[in-house]
Order: structure tokens, then sequence, then C-alpha cells
């Protein structure tokens, strides 16, 4: 059976669709589990540990993940770690506007996460 160069098309640009579609799923759920877990019992341990919490929890990070990708969440936590400490690699990571940039995108995200999720 031989195709039409019109199947041939369609089918074609189906399979490419599919395959963007895939790629911006894997895009928007780049955080391993074990991250997202993390931040929801630390989300839960500021909020309550009530199942209403975990429902906003969950949600906040789902909606983290889909603004800010994973490597750019990692960056931004690992600053902020860094910022706790003393001595001059602390003062570095507090005095360096890049650094700020960075933490501000994440704590942008989290706002947008808090005004959708915990109504």
């Amino acid at each position: 059976m031989t195709r039409s160069l019109a199947e041939c098309g369609i089918a074609a640009g189906a399979l490419w669709l599919g395959l963007l579609v895939s790629a911006g799923a894997a895009e928007t759920n780049d955080y391993p589990t074990s991250a997202r877990a993390e931040y929801v019992f630390g989300c839960m341990a500021v909020n309550g540990q009530t199942r209403e919490s975990l429902e906003h929890c969950s949600c906040s990070v789902d909606v983290l993940a889909s603004i800010l990708p994973y490597d750019k969440y990692v960056q931004a936590e690992t600053i902020l770690s860094m910022r706790q400490g003393v001595g001059q690699q602390a003062a570095t990571f507090k005095s360096v506007k890049m650094f700020d940039d960075i933490v501000a995108n994440l704590r942008r995200a989290q706002a947008e996460a808090e005004i959708r999720c915990f109504r």
C-alpha cells in the first residue's frame, strides 16, 4: 500500500506535533520527585501539617516547576543556603548582583505559586 504525498505530510506533521508536546511536558516536569517532596515537606512545616496544606503545597511546587526550570531552582536554593553562612564566602554570595537576580526569580515564582494555590 502506498501513501500519497499529502498523507505522508499529515503523518509527519502529527509526529512532529507529538514530539513538541512531549518535549514541553518534559520541560515543565524536570523537578525530581525527591525535590518536589522536599519542597512540599518544607512548605507544610510552615503552613501546618494538614490535608489542606498538602493540597496547597503540592499545587505550589507544580506552579513553581512550571515557571522556573529545575537548574535555576537549584542555583537559587544554593545561593540562599550559602548566604546563611559566615565569612568571606557567605559575603560573596550576599554581595554579587547576579546572585540577587537568580534569587529574585525564585521569589517571583514562589509569589505566583502563592497567588494561584493559597487563595
